[in-house]
C-alpha cells in the first residue's frame, strides 16, 4: 500500500507531459531539472522559509508549554493536553475560515484594537506572511509539543533533584540536565513540524492568497489545474525525498547517541 503507489509516482515523474495533458512514457530527468528552474525557485525558497520559521516558532512556544505540562501542570495536565488536541478535532477549513473572521479588516482583532485605541484605522492582516505563519503555527504546534512532552516526561526527576543537591540553580539544572535529555524530543518535534509544513497548501491557499504560493500549492496546481501530472509527480518525489532524508538523519543520530 505504500511502496507500489510510491514506485508509480517515481515512474510518472520520469515521463513527459503531452500537449493535451496526456502522459507520454518517455523517461528522463527533465521534470526534476525543471523543478529547479528560476521560475519555480522562489516557490521552493519561500516554502523552506515558512517551514523553517514555523518550526522555530513552534519550538519557542512549544517547549515552555511541554515543560509546564511535564513538571508543573499537576491535576490540570489532562485538561491542558485535551485543549492542545482541539485543533485536530475541528475541520481545517473551519479553523482557517475562523482565522479569516478574526484577522479580517472588519474582524474581531481589528475591532478590539480599535476599541482600546491601539490603532486608528483597521490593519490588513489577511493575505500576508503574518497570516500564513500564524495559521501554520496554530495547526502544527501540537506536532511539536507532544514529542517534547513525551521526552520531558521520561526524564527521571531524581536527576534534576541531584543537580539541585549539588548546588545547581534552576537555570543551570535546566541547561545541563533537562535540555540535553530532552534533545530527542526537540529533534523529533522539529522533524514532525518541518516536513509536513513543506507540503502544506491549504493554509497558504486560504490565509495567504496567490502572493504566498507554496510548494504544496504548486503540486496541487499541477495535478488539478495544469494537468501536468509528470511534473507534479517530480515535485512530490522531491518532497518525499526531504521527508525520508530527514527521518534517515534522525535515525542515524538516534543510533549514534
Amino acid at each position: 500500500f505504500l511502496l507500489v503507489p510510491a514506485a508509480g509516482l517515481v515512474l510518472l515523474s520520469l515521463a513527459k507531459n503531452g500537449a493535451y495533458g496526456e502522459v507520454i512514457w518517455t523517461f528522463g530527468l527533465h521534470n526534476y531539472r525543471r523543478a529547479f528552474d528560476a521560475k519555480y525557485l522562489p516557490v521552493l525558497l519561500r516554502t523552506f522559509a515558512f517551514a523553517g520559521g514555523t518550526t522555530v516558532l513552534c519550538l519557542l512556544l512549544g517547549y515552555p508549554l511541554a515543560y509546564y505540562l511535564s513538571f508543573r501542570a499537576g491535576r490540570w495536565r489532562n485538561a491542558m493536553l485535551i485543549g492542545l488536541m482541539v485543533p485536530f478535532w475541528t475541520s481545517a477549513l473551519v479553523a482557517f475560515y475562523s482565522w479569516m473572521i478574526i484577522l479580517g479588516k472588519e474582524g474581531l482583532l481589528n475591532a478590539a484594537l480599535l476599541r482600546f485605541g491601539f490603532i486608528s484605522a483597521p490593519i490588513s492582516m489577511l493575505y500576508s506572511s503574518f497570516s500564513v505563519l500564524l495559521g501554520l503555527v496554530y495547526f502544527y504546534l501540537p506536532f511539536m509539543v507532544l514529542p517534547l512532552y513525551g521526552s520531558l516526561e521520561k526524564i527521571p526527576r531524581q536527576y534534576v533533584e541531584a543537580a539541585y543537591d549539588l548546588g545547581a540553580g534552576r537555570w543551570t539544572a535546566f541547561r545541563k540536565v533537562t535540555l540535553p535529555l530532552s534533545l530527542p524530543g526537540i529533534i523529533a518535534g522539529s522533524l514532525l513540524t518541518f516536513v509536513p509544513c513543506l507540503g502544506d497548501f491549504l493554509t497558504a491557499e486560504i490565509l495567504g492568497g496567490p502572493r504566498y504560493y507554496l510548494l504544496g500549492n504548486l503540486i496541487s496546481n499541477q495535478f488539478l489545474m495544469a494537468q501536468d501530472w509528470p511534473f507534479g509527480a517530480a515535485l512530490t518525489c522531491l518532497l518525499l525525498t526531504c521527508l525520508i532524508g530527514g527521518l534517515w538523519l534522525y535515525r542515524r543520530w538516534d543510533d549514534q547517541s
